[in-house]
């Protein structure tokens, strides 16, 4: 191969923004999550259910307290990017919020019931659906089911 096409080849895939060892999971802030190397906890809410409310908190924390986790909500009702913002933040979510549907990326149906929460390995795969609100005791419980042989 040329050293032209070689560059061009480069530049195209810089442009597109496909970069290695990303997943392509972006924000409703238009930016991406990163979420190399970390456990997934892709959590389903809405502003109208109050389980979801009350799990809000716990998410937060166990967000921020573990570096080998990353918790991503995404709004059940699929609201525009500036209305799911407004929820989120009277909602006081500080985690990332994914701009689109993402079930179909693990072969996982829409939930029917919320809040529900999708366990992803490190490696991208889906090992579990938690149905209900989750306390920090219980997210801690299933990464630590992820490390059992």
């Amino acid at each position: 191969m040329s050293m032209g096409m070689a560059a061009f080849l480069w530049l195209a895939v810089a442009i597109s923004g496909c970069e290695q060892g990303g997943d392509g999971l972006t924000g409703i802030d238009g930016q991406r999550i990163d979420t190399e190397g970390k456990v997934l906890l892709v959590n389903y809410w809405a502003e109208w259910c109050k389980p979801c409310r009350k799990e809000i908190p716990e998410l937060n924390h166990f967000d921020s307290a573990n570096d080998n986790v990353r918790v991503i909500g995404i709004n059940f009702d699929q609201l525009p990017a500036e209305k799911t913002a407004t929820q989120a933040q009277k909602m006081d979510i500080r985690f990332p919020i994914l701009a689109e549907e993402p079930a179909a990326r693990w072969n996982q149906p829409r939930p029917t019931v919320l809040p529900t929460t999708f366990v992803i390995d490190r490696d991208g795969k889906w090992r579990k659906t938690l149905v209900g609100p989750q306390t920090e005791a219980s997210l801690e419980a299933e990464i630590e089911a992820l490390k059992a042989p």
